[in-house]
């Protein structure tokens, strides 16, 4: 063996000799023919077997190595210690060139017992090579010409760390929870929801009957935003009062709590997004049948896979924080100071709900902070306090469209709510005590708020008993808060109430046909004067350049678009409910036309809303009216104005005996100049004078301005029993 090593050694000394064009003389010969010695063939031999199971973890802006010694592999390690060498993949290339800057960098010794090491404050995101090295126990600070056995290479790429990035991956992660939860509420509200709201209008002055009700349409849409924004628009309607909608607002209140559970037992105990896919899988199908139902509830099915799979997210993007880290020690220093830190708390959880718009997903974004370790049981619990007020701020928005009852009613959740979160403050020791007791005799053992599991068992659980309990506790306090939200809500008069059924009060005044045909009547003109504000509004968008202006006359003209549709419905089953009574004749006839009616009105605000998409297509497309085009059609709305002021005065008279001849000469001049507005486009198209997008829209909205003329006439003939 030495002497083929002999051969070898001498061929290779010749080759570079040669190569450098010097001659081969013995100097040379013995200096290249030195054999290894003994020790450099044991440290090869060490390098491949003393150090096994060598793995790396990525931390952020660091990275973590483990491995095994196989102490039989060496007879004395006794006066050995540990040392780490690293460098970027860049930087141990540039170091093989031997560029400046690029050299290893070493750690402290350390004692053999250890079988992990962490690597801080490295570049995220960035590929390195990591070594593991004996030495002797006597070297305090290893450099590269220290004797250091190596071991094998292992690479590794750090992860980013705590930054914009991870901010913004959190806050995708949380978006794609919202979105599954919007996803998954909407396919829901569509599949049951004609039955949600029959069940919701159907709720008597049983407030009791509220609460289950409001605790059940949530727990099937799976938000409470949901049931207390429906709740406001049927409180704007009129087809709720006051009192009706609390009940509902507080069974929403509980039946939001199902959410953590949900997030608990399938988020966290079962990966449920290890099975999101199959759900898709089922639910995809169903998007291509023709049953509309199908779709929705693959909207459902979908988007409840999406919820978790952004729940999965959410977790991973959460940062991995040690006790030591200074937003951990943040509120442990804080969460021991009496009341004042569960009120920052509280504040922290509000705010933090009315950023994303959605208490579920605040709450799911505490359980996730929770069973990382960041914050503290106590902590969880307060912020779970705050985001039942940040919950709130959803029907807020919502009724500021609608008209006082509607401001009203949210005003009611609002008071309802805070209220329950001062009372629980007060007392937040003792019911967390019951919580842990409740906890800790479900499983055996004392309850360990340092338990992550546990912990979040218990914000779950805080989450219910406390809004069951808020519930139990203001239930008989109901006229109270209507009282105060009454007060704190002032009617700006009769603009701000003209959406309440002000005249249909109930079913009392139904088992007399005659009474219940009269407070129908004055509805059905209340009706008429509310739709005759719709010509008002397109008036307003065809000359007002304004934007702020403009958006808000869309707004509103679909508010009063929707609420053309609530009304006709209300009316109608209210008339329907009459017709089962024994009623004479006359007051069949009546019926019918008031049926009619309602039907003509509210056929009138879908035109004004079709005309105001128009006016919006047109702005959207950058398309303008000529100054004749936009006199021409004030012209007709000034017609149609004097058609509505002639229908309002027949419909406060008595049916049947009213003259026709206004209304008659009213409708006659909506026609004559509609087709005198045509011919003249017509000519004017033909010679080229308008555009031909302007002249298409502008044709469009002085013939719907037509059609609403025909159904005010028709509004008429129904008083004077033509129909």
């Amino acid at each position: 063996m030495k002497s083929l090593l002999f051969c070898l050694t001498l061929f290779s000394s010749a080759l570079f000799a040669f190569a450098q064009n010097e001659p081969i003389n013995a100097d040379t010969a013995k200096i290249n023919l030195e054999i290894p010695a003994e020790d450099t063939v044991a440290r090869i031999e060490v390098d491949k077997e003393v150090f096994v199971n060598l793995k790396s973890h990525s931390k952020p802006d660091g990275l973590e190595i483990t491995w095994s010694l196989d102490y039989a592999a060496l007879s004395n390690l006794a006066d050995k210690n540990l040392v780490i060498k690293y460098n970027t993949n860049i930087g141990a290339k540039r170091n093989k060139k031997g560029y400046e800057g690029s050299d290893w960098k070493y750690s402290e010794p350390f004692e053999l017992n250890k079988t992990s090491y962490e690597v801080k404050d490295l570049i995220g995101g960035e590929k390195y090579e990591l070594y593991i090295g004996l030495v002797d126990s006597s070297v305090e600070n290893v450099t590269k010409e220290s004797d250091v056995i190596w071991s094998a290479k292992v690479k590794a790429k750090t992860e980013r760390g705590w930054g914009v990035m991870k901010l913004l991956i959190l806050i995708g992660s949380l978006g794609l929870f919202i979105f599954g939860m919007k996803v998954m509420s909407d396919g829901m509200q569509r599949t049951a929801g004609e039955r949600l709201r029959k069940m919701l209008g159907s709720i008597t002055s049983n407030r009791f009957k509220g609460v289950i009700t409001g605790f059940s349409t949530t727990a099937i849409v799976q938000s409470s935003s949901v049931t207390t924004v429906m709740t406001v628009s049927l409180v704007n309607a009129g087809l709720l009062n006051l009192r009706q909608s609390a009940g509902v607002m507080m069974g929403a209140n509980i039946g939001t709590t199902i959410t953590a559970w949900l997030v608990l037992l399938l988020g966290f105990k079962v990966s449920i997004s290890s099975y999101a896919l199959v759900l898709i899988a089922i639910g995809a199908p169903l998007l291509f049948m023709s049953f509309r139902k199908s779709k929705d509830l693959a909207n459902a099915i979908i988007g409840f896979a999406i919820l978790f799979i952004g729940l999965q997210f959410l977790k991973d993007a959460v940062p991995d924080l040690d006790k030591d880290s200074a937003l951990v020690q943040f509120f442990v220093n804080y969460k021991d100071i009496p009341f004042f830190s569960n009120l920052m708390f509280v504040l922290l959880g509000t705010v933090v709900t009315v950023v994303i718009q959605s208490s579920s997903a605040a709450m799911a974004l505490t359980l996730t902070m929770v069973s990382k370790g960041i914050i503290p049981f106590e902590v969880a619990c307060a912020m779970v306090l705050g985001e039942n007020i940040g919950t709130t701020i959803t029907a807020e928005l919502a009724s500021l469209v609608g008209n006082v009852h509607a401001k009203r009613s949210a005003r009611i959740h609002s008071l309802f709510n805070i209220v329950g979160v001062t009372w629980m403050l007060i007392v937040i020791p003792f019911f967390l005590d019951g919580i842990g007791w409740i906890i800790g005799q479900s499983h055996g053992v004392a309850f360990d708020p340092t338990n992550t599991s546990f912990s979040t068992e218990g914000i779950a659980l805080f989450h219910t008993l406390f809004n069951a309990a808020n519930v139990l506790l203001l239930i008989g306090f109901v006229p109270y808060l209507v009282r105060v939200a009454e007060r704190s809500v002032k009617s700006k008069g009769e603009t701000d109430e003209e959406f309440k059924l002000d005249y249909i009060t109930g079913a009392g005044g139904i088992s007399v046909p005659e009474v219940a045909i009269l407070e129908a009547k004055k509805e059905v003109a209340k009706f008429g004067e509310v739709t005759t504000r719709m010509n008002e509004f397109v008036r307003t968008l065809i000359n007002d350049q304004d934007k702020k202006t403009r958006n808000k006359m869309f707004n509103k003209i679909q508010k009063y678009e929707e609420i053309t549709d609530r009304v006709e419905v209300e009316v109608a089953n209210y008339l329907d409910q009459v017709a089962t009574q024994e009623v004479s004749p006359e007051v069949s006839t009546q019926i019918r036309s008031m049926l009619s009616i309602t039907n003509d009105l509210e056929r009138i605000g879908d035109i004004y809303y079709q005309i105001s998409k128009t006016i919006e297509r047109k702005d959207d497309q950058k398309i303008y009216f000529l100054p004749e085009q936009r006199e021409n059609l004030n012209k007709m709305l000034d017609y149609i104005h004097k058609a509505f002021s002639v229908m309002n005065v027949n419909l406060n008279a008595e049916f049947g005996h009213i003259n026709m001849d206004d209304a008659v000469k009213a409708e006659r001049e909506v026609n004559q100049l509609r087709n005198q507005l045509k011919k003249s486009y017509l000519e004017n198209a033909e010679k080229g004078e308008y555009k031909f997008q302007s002249g298409i829209l502008y044709n469009d909205i002085f013939s719907s301005c037509e059609k609403v003329g025909d159904h005010i006439i028709n509004v008429s003939e129904a008083i004077a029993g033509e129909v």
